[in-house]
């Protein structure tokens, strides 16, 4: 088993690779609410957490030129789900930030991620000296919300490309994953939108806080 990582800053992994089927298509991650993008608001949550920030996405990457952030595509084909994404991240990582032991995964869909999930996941994953961690908030875990060590992407190859691997908990269970856990009420801050209706609850939710 790998050891935990160091408590240094992870590199940021928003996965904005998904095709958006319940919504007819497009980037998830440039539906507004309230006023900002999905992304915008994932962004400006998850800098202050990160020595720095990508986007897996596939297509064009110059759809998200205007975030100038580097943008990187699944190395794996055929829309091999997140964990094809994290991969893409470790990978990334290894080569332009060798320095950087690990990378946290969230998804370009959730537009109320906390302030303190980069800390939280480490401390999760420390208390329980496992090599990954990862959400959950109520009963629900969110695999896709996690801390990856950079050490194990070699392995995660292997697991996809192998033996064509794709639940994200299949691989995780192999090397052990801390759960950190957050409340669901009043907002869970894992929600995500996936349909029009989950925008609709969106901005009643961001109506709220901004009452407040």
């Amino acid at each position: 088993m790998t050891k935990a990582s160091s408590g240094a800053a992870p590199l940021g992994l928003v996965l904005a690779g998904g095709l958006a089927r319940r919504m007819g298509g497009g980037d998830k991650a440039r539906i507004r609410v309230a006023g900002k993008t999905i992304l915008e608001r994932v962004l400006a949550c998850l800098k202050p957490q990160c020595a720095a920030v990508i986007l897996n996405a596939n297509g064009d990457p110059a759809r998200f030129a205007d975030t100038g952030l580097p943008v990187v595509a699944d190395s794996v084909p055929g829309f091999a789900g997140p964990l094809a994404g994290i991969l893409a991240g470790l990978d990334w990582a290894a080569v332009h930030r060798p320095a950087i032991a690990d990378i946290v995964s969230v998804p370009g869909d959730c537009p109320f991620l906390p302030g303190d999930l980069v800390a939280r996941l480490a401390a999760a994953r420390a208390a329980a000296s496992v090599p990954l961690a990862c959400a959950r908030s109520g009963d629900w875990r969110h695999p896709v919300v996690g801390l990856w060590p950079v050490a194990l992407r070699e392995d995660l190859r292997k697991a996809l490309v192998e033996t064509d691997m794709r639940k994200i908990e299949a691989w995780t269970g192999r090397h052990g994953v801390a759960i950190a856990d957050w409340p669901a009420t009043p907002v869970d801050p894992f929600i995500n939108v996936n349909t029009p209706a989950d925008v609709a609850e969106a901005e009643r939710i961001a109506a709220q806080q901004c009452d407040v």
